[in-house]
């Protein structure tokens, strides 16, 4: 049996394995990854970019187990239960949050020294000071006018721990939680993610389970893409050896519900071009998120070949890497994880992941026995109505 304490380290050392495998390829091409590496086979990989004078000259570093912000953002929210040890909303967004991102410096791995989360953040993530900073928005409307992307996926697993065995919970929670940051089919993506890593803590949880509730709870274009990648995936079982054919037609069946496909960078020919890439749509989904359900379950839940593929399948490689990590880490815990990814994890990040896993999976623990007492209490209140219903 395995233990919510190890689900909980499989959640955030799964996080940090994807995020650092996926990292050294992200944003390029799957045709170039197999070109120039074959597969992301471990964490210890050289950055494609480390040699480039823009990465030097932004004093930006990748590889060798460096995670990024997806992680970074993880360990914030974690350590925003551990402050207020009690579920969240857009409120502690606005506050908690913000404090942990943007006024506490901590060791940034890119960087080699101490930051601001906020100095590494992109755009879309900075949007959450530009709102609750500097507009002083309503922190339910804090998502307003973002871009629409995977920034609040990419760090809600969080939610999904303290809402263990709860999908539905994890599910409202994170909406409400990420509403002070995202939107639409990014907004959608958080509070499904939320609940299939609920739902993960699930003892005898098999990987079917997981999609099923994904597409329980996910609406309109998320729960369309997730559908169509998945299925795609488990056609493509007995062809998985096969990656170029996988990636392609996960690639192909993702297409209708995000566009932009391989031309992810932003360019100064695209300026003043039209498109709906990243604006709100009922009809559309991130990609990260159905890409990363397809790789779990093309592997029937062997968390290093999903992430080895993922993060080897092009584009938004590192958050892919880190939703398949976050899922099948809460169902198999840290041993799922290769002993020497983590060392290197703990070596080049230095963010002493087991320290704080120990310190949030104590809050996480309060805070599920907080539940439990009020369910008792509610039941026996129930129990109490209907007793006088029946007496009158």
């Amino acid at each position: 049996m395995i233990s919510f304490a190890d689900r909980v380290r499989g959640v955030i050392f799964g996080t940090a394995y994807g995020d650092a495998m996926g990292a050294v390829v992200e944003k390029m091409t799957h045709a170039r990854i197999k070109e120039q590496y074959g597969r992301v086979e471990t964490v210890r990989t050289r950055w494609w970019k480390a040699d480039w004078p823009e990465a030097l000259r932004l004093g930006r570093m990748r590889g060798e187990g460096i995670v990024t912000d997806d992680t970074l953002m993880t360990l914030a929210l974690m350590n925003v239960y551990c402050t207020e040890r009690r579920h969240l909303d857009a409120y502690d967004m606005a506050n908690e949050f913000v404090k942990e991102i943007a006024f506490r410096p901590r060791y940034i791995p890119e960087f080699g020294r101490e930051a601001l989360i906020l100095d590494r953040l992109f755009y879309p993530e900075k949007h959450i000071y530009n709102r609750h900073v500097l507009a002083n928005c309503e922190p339910r409307e804090g998502g307003s006018g973002n871009m629409v992307n995977c920034g609040a996926a990419m760090y809600i697993s969080p939610v999904g721990i303290v809402n263990a065995c709860d999908p539905k919970a994890a599910y409202d929670e994170a909406i409400l939680f990420a509403s002070g940051h995202q939107i639409s089919y990014g907004l959608e993506a958080a509070g499904v993610l939320a609940a299939c890593v609920a739902k993960a803590f699930e003892p005898g949880v098999v990987v079917q389970d997981i999609v099923d509730t994904a597409l329980h709870y996910a609406k309109d274009g998320t729960k369309r893409a997730i559908h169509d990648v998945c299925a795609r995936a488990l056609e493509l079982r007995a062809e998985k050896e096969d990656r170029s054919r996988v990636v392609q037609a996960l690639h192909e069946a993702i297409a209708p519900y995000s566009p932009i496909g391989d031309d992810v960078n932003r360019s100064i020919d695209k300026l003043g071009i039209p498109s709906n890439h990243y604006t709100p749509s009922r009809l559309f989904s991130i990609e990260e998120l159905p890409m990363a359900l397809g790789y779990i379950l093309l592997h029937d839940g062997d968390l290093t070949e999903a992430v080895k593929d993922g993060a080897s399948s092009g584009r938004d490689t590192d958050s892919i890497g880190v939703m398949i990590g976050a899922i099948v880490g809460a169902m198999q815990g840290a041993g799922a994880i290769p002993a020497d990814d983590i060392a290197a994890l703990e070596e080049a990040s230095r963010q002493n992941l087991q320290t704080q896993c120990d310190r949030f999976i104590e809050a996480a623990t309060a805070i599920i026995q907080q539940d439990l007492a009020y369910n008792e209490r509610r039941q026996q209140l129930l129990h109490s109505i209907k007793i006088k219903a029946v007496e009158v």
